[in-house]
């Protein structure tokens, strides 16, 4: 028979397991016999007071932990069992060495997936322990980019502290480590072409355990309209992303992506071909100015400039490439310019540009964005259109002055300059006029180098009172001459050796070419 003493006994062993089996994370031996009680160290005389150490915020969800990863593990109330100062690296192994459990093997496995498997671990020791898993620094992470790119290749990224730091550094801040974006790769990269069509933005992702890919879509055009930062997502170690090439330029579109900031670099020249009428054909180099618009200077942000630059917008333009070309000819076609330019896949794309649309509706989106190794042709006029050309003669990729040479029997022969759209008469009267005791007033011989190289000569009855015409008052293009015969000239070769006798042996018509710098 028990005495009261057994019961008082009883009672406090009851009670005591009791208070152990309602505690969390408290060792199971204290007042059970286990066998694997007796290699844990004695349990705590007091509650201590729950801590875990500061740690940055996790990068992103769905995290693939790899070899290199730096982690932050805390176990609620057993600080002790989380390691010296509960940081850990992912061995050379895929694992992490934990106090008491021994390694546990996390490669491949997301934060969240390798969070449950070491608690799963502790399970084996603690009551429902509660653990908590941080990314401390992200390993270095590789990811490929191909397509419609400056540069297209592999990147490594280091992790980026705070979302500023750039690939190549391991900065933590406060802010925590974010992985590397869609964006800032394409920053990495130098930005798309102009033909990139960055609404279909394709991402292959490797799967944990499974050879199959996930193929993810990206509409950066949607980031540009909406500011959607859903879009431009966070990348992964493997990463595969792919710009494709547009099938059907959009004029519009292919403007505001040339300004964003994942675009080609305007700060870096380009070179580009201008063909067929211009005034110097041939491969060109566009720069950006130094000042950018609203008189920012990149050098000294802090001081203003007093006035703005418009070359400094750095966007090059079909206009821009023809002003460097020196400017179209008389006989330029400005309706049927086209841009030849080749995409990553080695395809050619022909864009057809209207610049007379440009001139008259004021359409911008003819004046196309140009990209590094493109090829403007100029087309020739089938036949001259004069109700147009003065539009085009003060278009701002014409030139700015004509150079032509008058000689013979006027006041001051020899090469001048004229503004765009001189007429002959002009020319003349900028010349001083005829000579009136030894010109032939009637008529003048005009001589064109046309741009295919062939020489065009024209006699042209003069008639002062005449407005613009083709027949008696032409408009004059670049390197035209003007022959002023003495009076009573019959031919245009007896004129010109008599009125150039007594400036040496100038014969026949290259003769005279040559005579005024035209011919070598």
């Amino acid at each position: 028979m028990k005495t009261l003493s057994d019961y008082q006994h009883l009672f406090q062993k009851t009670t005591i397991a009791s208070i152990t089996l309602l505690g969390f994370s408290l060792p199971l031996f204290v007042g059970v016999e286990s066998a694997k009680g007796q290699f844990l160290p004695p349990p705590p005389v007091a509650v201590p007071t729950p801590t875990v150490n500061p740690a940055p915020a996790p990068i992103s969800e769905g995290y693939i932990l790899g070899v290199g990863d730096r982690v932050q593990i805390d176990i609620f109330n057993v600080p002790e069992y989380s390691g010296p100062n509960g940081q850990h690296q992912v061995s050379i192994d895929g694992a992490l060495n934990l106090p008491l459990v021994g390694t546990v093997p996390v490669q491949g496995l997301t934060t969240e997936q390798a969070t449950e498997a070491i608690k799963q671990r502790y399970a084996e020791y603690l009551q429902r322990p509660l653990i908590s898993l941080t990314l401390l620094s992200a390993r270095p992470m590789q990811i490929a980019i191909a397509g419609e790119v400056q540069s297209p290749g592999a990147y490594t990224f280091s992790g980026i502290a705070g979302g500023n730091a750039m690939p190549g550094s391991v900065t933590p801040s406060s802010g925590g480590l974010q992985l590397p974006r869609v964006t800032q790769l394409l920053q990495m990269a130098g930005g798309v072409t102009a033909l990139a069509d960055i609404r279909q933005v394709k991402i292959r992702r490797k799967q944990p355990g499974s050879t199959v890919e996930q193929i993810l879509s990206v509409d950066l055009w949607e980031l540009l309209q909406t500011g959607d930062l859903r879009q431009d997502i966070s990348l992964r170690d493997g990463d595969t992303v792919y710009i494709p090439t547009v099938t059907d330029l959009d004029r519009v579109e292919a403007r505001q992506v040339a300004v964003a900031n994942f675009a080609s670099s305007t700060s870096q020249p380009i070179s580009v071909a201008v063909v067929g009428e211009v005034n110097r054909p041939g491969s060109h180099t566009l720069a950006a100015s130094q000042t950018t618009p609203g008189g920012f200077d990149p050098e000294n942000p802090q001081q203003p400039t007093a006035s703005p630059s418009v070359e400094g917008m750095g966007v090059f333009t079909v206009t821009r490439a023809i002003k460097t070309a020196g400017g179209i000819t008389g006989m330029a076609d400005i309706r049927n310019i086209e841009v030849r330019r080749l995409s990553r896949t080695g395809t050619e794309q022909v864009i057809s540009v209207d610049l007379w649309s440009l001139l008259q509706e004021g359409d911008l989106t003819q004046d196309i964005v140009l990209q590094q190794g493109d090829t403007i042709v100029v087309p020739t006029a089938s036949a001259s259109n004069f109700n147009q050309s003065d539009n085009v003669a003060m278009a701002s990729f014409s030139p700015d002055a004509v150079k032509i040479s008058v000689v013979g029997e006027v006041m001051r022969p020899g090469p001048i300059q004229v503004p765009p759209n001189t007429s002959l008469n002009q020319a003349l009267a900028a010349a001083g006029g005829f000579n009136q005791s030894r010109a032939n007033t009637k008529s003048v011989e005009l001589i064109r180098v046309n741009a295919n190289g062939t020489v065009v000569r024209q006699t042209i009855a003069v008639d002062m009172s005449q407005e613009v015409n083709e027949q008696n008052n032409p408009i004059l293009r670049h390197n035209d001459v003007i022959v002023i015969g003495r009076s009573g000239s019959a031919a245009f070769q007896d004129g010109v050796g008599g009125v150039l006798g007594k400036l040496g042996p100038v014969n026949g018509i290259f003769g005279v070419l040559r005579f005024v710098g035209i011919l070598d």
